[in-house]
């Protein structure tokens, strides 16, 4: 089941003209129609793998949308309602390096398909527990990261292997769309649906339809084998040839490397490191932020006496449908911006990329801190600046993955990916819902049980949010120390 990591000198014509190879080979008459139709899958398979990623988030952001139903239902404190995405990240991070491994070396569409079918059936599982097995309910969000840690380590790999340069940021910036997109969908999915039924968990039973499509889709449109873009292919695109480039001595020793070796490598390539950092600091803070908003919204609307406490057994879902809603438009707004900003300022800073990353960090912190502050006495203004937050977030999702596939050779992808995810999870969006929850927890604790303090304790717990911002932007500014020492490290 090994998917091939060299480059054969007896390839089919077809897969020859595959990815970084296709704009090159011009021997052969038959040759461009063979890379129109290739390019054409190249499309397609991209478009199965973001119609995946979407449903992914969606499925992540199910339960911060309907947070105050779950918190209710099953009886659950600030500390442990924070809890219950901890585990969920836990186990997708934990995972995340075993998928790294398999994705380099055995075949991803196998194991991409596999991972949907587990989180499907265990998400749409998850909708039938009653309120005394809360522990089931946990262990249910952590197996679904396990699922998802698959998906979200190996398909980004196999976008790069199907687009060169120019074509693939592009690609990337609209996979990474799906992001925010998903996760908006994700509020509005869960809180329309736990209105229409008045029963949140229906919430739990439409992505798993959604995961069965996708799964026909990648079986049907994805090709069993996608060949990998190694040294030999960047050879190929300079010489304009196949049998050069697949005669040459020690092309099929390349990718022999075990992992500890990746991982060392890894570890000495400084703009892997601190942007891994930076990611992590963006990590930490869109995972309290997702977790968290709604309520902290709905707690500064009963403080302003705009909405009255919620004692029904069903509650108002309008603040997770305003906050889907937009984290839909400033995650759009925010990695098309990204990729257009990273695309004109290379052409004049080389060190464009983890510029505009340090920038964007910067300036989401000052918004976030700032919407913080105005939440008790403005609640409009609470939205605009959490808007403009979410957008210079977002600006950052597909320039750091691409700033990961130029400095990383390719035969390291995955495992440069995995590793990522796991230090950037590990560090940040694991523990954030957790230890916001618990700072709020014993915040409350010391105060008189009130619906002020109950607003207060999250908002002094937020705060932490905006600090941790600023540090990420500084992970990116040292990042651009390293930069292009590194991309011509892994263009050799």
């Amino acid at each position: 089941a090994h998917e091939n990591t060299g480059l054969q000198s007896q390839l089919p014509l077809e897969e020859r003209n595959y990815g970084a190879t296709a704009a090159h080979v011009t021997e052969s008459p038959f040759v461009s129609v063979s890379r129109n139709s290739s390019s054409k899958r190249s499309y397609v398979v991209a478009a199965v793998l973001c119609y995946g990623n979407l449903i992914l988030f969606m499925d992540w952001f199910i339960v911060p949308g309907i947070l105050l139903d779950i918190q209710k239902y099953f009886e659950l404190g600030d500390g442990d309602t924070g809890l219950l995405q901890t585990v969920f990240v836990l186990c997708y991070m934990l995972a995340a390096p075993i998928f790294g491994y398999l994705g380099d070396r055995y075949n991803r569409k196998i194991i991409l398909g596999a991972g949907i079918f587990f989180w499907s059936g265990v998400t749409l599982g998850s909708s039938f527990i009653g309120e005394l097995y809360y522990w089931i309910f946990f262990l249910s969000r952590g197996l679904v990261g396990i699922g998802t840690a698959s998906y979200s380590t190996i398909a980004p790999t196999i976008i790069a292997d199907l687009f060169e340069e120019e074509k693939r940021t592009t690609m990337l910036s609209i996979f990474y769309i799906f992001i925010p997109v998903g996760s908006g969908l994700g509020y509005v999915l869960a809180a329309g649906m736990a209105e229409v039924t008045d029963d949140w968990h229906w919430a739990f039973r439409v992505t798993p339809c959604m995961g069965g499509l996708a799964l026909v889709l990648l079986i049907l449109l994805v090709p069993h084998r996608i060949q990998r873009r190694t040294a030999a292919h960047r050879a190929l695109s300079i010489s304009g040839t196949i049998r050069v480039a697949a005669e040459k001595p020690g092309v099929q020793r390349t990718a022999k490397t075990t992992w500890c070796q990746d991982v060392i490598s890894l570890a000495k390539n400084g703009s892997f490191v601190w942007s891994s950092l930076g990611l992590t600091a963006m990590a930490f803070v869109t995972g309290a932020l997702g977790m968290w908003i709604p309520l902290f919204l709905y707690r500064a609307q009963v403080i302003q006496g705009i909405v009255s406490p919620c004692l029904q057994e069903t509650c108002s879902s309008s603040n997770s449908l305003i906050f889907g809603g937009i984290t839909i438009g400033t995650g759009i707004l925010g990695v098309i911006a990204g990729a257009e900003a990273a695309r004109r300022l290379r052409k004049i800073n080389n060190k464009a990329d983890p510029l505009i990353c340090a920038t964007s960090m910067f300036i989401s912190a000052l918004c976030l801190y700032t919407a913080l502050m105005v939440a008790q006495t403005n609640i409009i203004s609470t939205f605009i600046f959490i808007a403009f937050g979410e957008l210079f977030l977002s600006v950052n999702w597909a320039v750091v993955t691409d700033i990961l596939l130029y400095v990383v050779t390719p035969r390291r992808q995955s495992t440069a990916i995995a590793l990522q995810i796991l230090v950037s999870h590990l560090l940040g969006d694991a523990g954030s819902p957790y230890l916001i929850g618990i700072i709020s927890n014993a915040i409350q604790a010391k105060n008189a049980q009130s619906f002020q303090w109950s607003f207060w304790s999250m908002q002094y717990s937020f705060t932490l949010c905006a600090f941790v911002g600023i540090l990420g932007g500084g992970f990116f500014l040292l990042t651009s120390f390293y930069i292009e020492e590194d991309r011509k490290e892994a263009e050799q």
